[in-house]
């Protein structure tokens, strides 16, 4: 079997619609745009910016922000072309099977577990961060041994800085959320559409609270120079920061994914992605400019950086409502990370590519409740031990990964089936998919060699279990006749 074959996409509608209704057409270009706001306006914005300024670009870490934005501007009109070109609803990994080949399916679904794991890691990392917060807002101190893993420095009241031993409370939310989801929990449109509400108040609510007790003297230097190693601070600094915090788009691909809901998806794909980016972007650029001016940047390498930054501030009442409101949105986006990537795990098990029991169903749940239980334990032990900073950037190294495969096949495809119908084309091919590459390849390259070399084991990983399992016991395997 070629290593190149692909899944027609009539089994893929078979297996994911089971002969079922079809989505209507009703989302426009307003409804795409609101889409997208809520779901790139996520942790990545309360998480790593503090960081990303401290250890990288210092108050430049705005003009960070505007380089991660061109990055996922090409990659998410590429992305739209494959969304609307595949008649079903489902993640990179679907689109590659159909499209590229089930090798590069497997590289793209292997790059997500990761992604969307490490992901949720970073989250709770920062969940807890905040909630330690919020406790000693009311008198509440938790043993340091017990709130941070043995490499992220922890602040003691006295000024000095200790190491702890596990982060206990990130552990605890990992897990509460994977039982929820094993046992079937389901979010409510309503209440997803209150958080969205909550995550956009809260950046504006600091932004405006925020712009009047900014010190200028903060700002002074804006672009620090460089260290004298790549990618502490100066331009170089500035595209590692761009890597860092490009955890904070991932979301946007929620816009793609809803396209063959969109009723003229031709004209609002194009308005939903990038009129959510540019809203966005605007709100993280001046969030960013707020937090750097309120504290100096080298003293932003905290998992709470909005909470240090309020802190600043006299509002006693915005300091208590701001940290509630990133905690619930937190939340939210550890469920969403934790159920993206166990689907993503069950639908690999279900093409034979992992073993059929990670796609078992629970007899009364109806969840994929084994691939839960091994991820909790799975993104438990990176919350539990690893400091912020590595899984950050380990999260967006593998989303960026995902975003230069997708642009590639954007051309292949082009190329190999231009007959196939295209209800949203990428504009401006090759230009657009190229540049893409480009950007995202750049900022890969800037995250330095232990990214790269984490990101390599990982794949390679992926490929021995992929040549020596998978391969063998996928369904297009059995189809084609090839030996177990």
């Amino acid at each position: 079997m070629s290593l190149w074959a692909t899944k027609s996409l009539e089994v893929i509608r078979a297996e994911s619609e089971g002969g079922a209704h079809t989505l209507r057409r009703t989302l426009g270009a307003g409804h795409l745009v609101a889409l997208g706001i809520g779901a790139i306006i996520g942790a990545g914005l309360f998480s790593l910016t503090g960081i990303a300024a401290a250890e990288n670009a210092g108050p430049a870490v705005v003009l960070s922000f505007l380089v991660a934005a061109f990055g996922c501007a090409f990659a998410g009109l590429c992305y739209s072309e494959f969304s609307t070109m595949i008649p079903i609803a489902g993640s990179a990994y679907t689109y590659a099977y159909a499209t590229m080949g089930e090798l590069l399916a497997w590289i793209i679904g292997w790059d997500l577990v990761l992604e969307y794991a490490v992901g949720a890691s970073t989250v709770s990392i920062s969940w807890s961060a905040y909630v330690i917060s919020l406790l000693h807002d009311f008198g509440i101190h938790l043993p340091y041994e017990l709130v941070a893993s043995p490499w992220q420095p922890v602040q003691l009241p006295d000024g000095t800085t200790a190491y702890g031993i596990i982060n206990l409370p990130a552990v605890f939310i990992v897990c509460v959320i994977s039982l929820l989801l094993m046992v079937g929990i389901k979010e409510s449109a309503r209440t997803n559409a209150i958080i969205v509400v909550i995550k956009v108040a809260v950046v504006i609510v600091f932004i405006g609270a925020g712009v009047w007790y900014i010190k200028a003297d903060n700002y002074v230097p804006f672009i620090p120079p460089n260290t004298g190693t790549f990618g502490e601070f100066g331009i170089s600094g500035i595209m590692r920061a761009a890597g860092v915090i490009f955890f904070a788009y991932i979301g946007f691909d929620a816009v793609s994914t809803a396209a063959q809901e969109a009723r003229n998806p031709q004209r609002d794909m194009p308005i939903g992605i990038i009129g959510s980016l540019i809203i966005c972007t605007v709100l993280y650029v001046a969030f960013s400019a707020v937090m750097t001016g309120l504290v100096k940047y080298t003293d932003l390498k905290v998992a709470a950086p909005v909470a240090l930054a309020i802190d600043q501030t006299p509002f006693q009442w915005l300091k208590t409502a701001v940290k509630l409101a990133i905690i619930a949105g937190f939340t939210s986006v550890i469920l969403v990370m934790l159920l993206g990537q166990s689907r993503v795990f069950f639908s690999m098990s279900r093409d034979g590519l992992l073993p059929g029991v990670f796609s078992d169903i629970h007899p009364k749940f109806r969840t994929p409740w084994r691939s839960n239980l091994l991820f909790m334990l799975f993104v438990s032990l990176f919350s539990a031990f690893a400091p912020i900073s590595m899984v950050g950037h380990m999260t967006s190294i593998g989303t960026l990964l995902a975003f230069v495969i997708v642009c590639t096949g954007i051309m292949i495809m082009r190329r190999t089936q231009p007959q196939l119908h295209r209800p949203f084309r990428t504009p401006w091919v090759p230009f657009v998919p190229v540049a893409g590459i480009v950007v995202c390849f750049a900022m890969m390259a800037s995250l330095g060699l232990d990214n790269w070399l984490r990101l390599i084991v990982w794949l390679v990983i992926g490929l021995t279990i992929y040549f020596t399992y998978s391969r063998k016991h996928s369904h297009l395997a059995k189809s084609a006749g090839v030996k177990r």
